[in-house]
């Protein structure tokens, strides 16, 4: 029989004010869900799925992996559900705090699987625990990664990931747009949903769409900084006589969902349709719920920045001593089979294996044997 177990785990302190619920900040916890198989042996080995804002409590593959002798784990980090204000850094330390409960917990070996956007920081957490030097956040902020005792993981899964928000998003980043405050004045000339353009796209428009893509997330990112700055003018005393400022603040990022293999399927070449994960990508674009929409100068250098996020697990992974193992789907419209192959070859040792689970999508939708097959995999690899 299956059992379900929740996980009350101490919060690593954050150092700012950066989560709304009072209730969440003061219970200093956040959660996880552990499920095991109490028919077989009690479990040595505990499988933790991750994502920086996805509530894994819920994780599709936590039945199917307890029922194959492990403990699976799915976590909540502090940002659950809220990614604008969102500290990558501050996700790796809810990470180490769930893989020192686990460990009290008596399990001896844990599988860190990074899924879908858990790739790039399953990729940052493992790196800093195996080599710790992080001491700041990008803006600036203290967060002592390297201080922090971070015990690594004793395998590393890349499952249905890609290589971290930072990168995913500047691909699917509008270039077209020109004015951040109006993003229906468009440059035609870098605007993948003119049909002057395509699809299907020349290699020429390609090239110059994602150089534009990161030349807008820069200008972002330099705008994010020079207002952090500026911040310090608006200095005012308190009530109480002490001098007090604001720190950060929101703003709005439109057109997150135009990388041309959205539209264009001999880009990037796969069996997956040509959409987003949020319908087309015209609608998405623009769509508040989809990805990035709403952020703020500190975590958007942290979470979303092409040259400041650490995030990204191209570079990560290259530092990282541990197995791992890189599992995507041939008909994933999200995590492409570039992003496994550039993962996969990021690793630099051969104790390493890519698979790919043909005509799996992004979530396995409509296909639970597929699940299972990934399931398999990962209890295989975990021992």
């Amino acid at each position: 029989m299956l059992s379900r177990e929740l996980l009350p785990i101490p919060m690593p302190p954050g150092g700012r004010l950066d989560i709304n619920s009072g209730v969440a900040r003061l219970s200093g916890k956040i959660w996880a869900v552990l499920w095991k198989d109490d028919r077989q042996p009690p479990p040595d080995t505990a499988v933790l799925i991750v994502h920086p804002a996805s509530n894994f409590m819920g994780h599709y593959a936590l039945e199917s992996l307890a029922a194959r002798g492990v403990a699976a784990v799915g976590l909540a980090t502090r940002y659950v559900g809220n990614d604008s204000a969102l500290i990558m850094e501050n996700c790796v330390l809810d990470i180490g705090a769930a893989i020192r409960h686990l460990r009290e917990l008596g399990y001896q070996r844990v599988v860190l699987v990074g899924n879908s956007g858990g790739g790039g920081l399953a990729a940052l957490y493992q790196e800093q625990a195996e080599n710790p030097t992080i001491t700041h956040t990008p803006a600036g902020d203290p967060v002592d990664l390297a201080g922090a005792g971070l015990l690594p993981a004793d395998k590393l899964v890349m499952a249905m990931a890609h290589p971290g928000r930072a990168v995913v998003y500047t691909e699917g980043l509008d270039p077209a747009i020109v004015d951040e405050h109006r993003p229906f004045d468009r440059d035609p000339s870098v605007d993948m949903f003119d049909p002057a353009n395509g699809p299907a796209y020349s290699e020429e428009f390609v090239r110059r769409y994602r150089a534009a893509q990161i030349a807008r997330n820069r200008k972002i990112s330099d705008w994010a900084l020079q207002r952090i700055q500026e911040l310090r003018d608006h200095t005012r005393e308190s009530p109480s006589g002490e001098k007090e400022a604001p720190d950060d603040l929101p703003f709005v990022v439109h057109g997150t969902a135009a990388d041309p293999r959205f539209l264009d399927p001999s880009i990037d070449p796969s069996d997956r349709e040509t959409r987003t994960l949020w319908g087309s990508p015209w609608v998405a674009n623009f769509q508040p719920a989809s990805l990035g929409h709403l952020t703020s100068l500190r975590s958007w250098l942290s979470q979303w920045s092409y040259d400041h996020s650490r995030a990204n697990a191209y570079k990560a992974l290259a530092h990282v001593e541990a197995p791992v193992m890189v599992v995507y789907g041939s008909a994933d419209c999200a995590a492409f089979p570039s992003h496994a192959h550039n993962m996969y070859r990021a690793i630099a040792h051969d104790r390493r294996e890519m698979v790919e689970i043909k005509g799996a999508d992004h979530y396995f939708q409509g296909r639970p044997d597929l699940v299972e097959t990934m399931c398999d995999l990962v209890a295989d690899w975990s021992r």
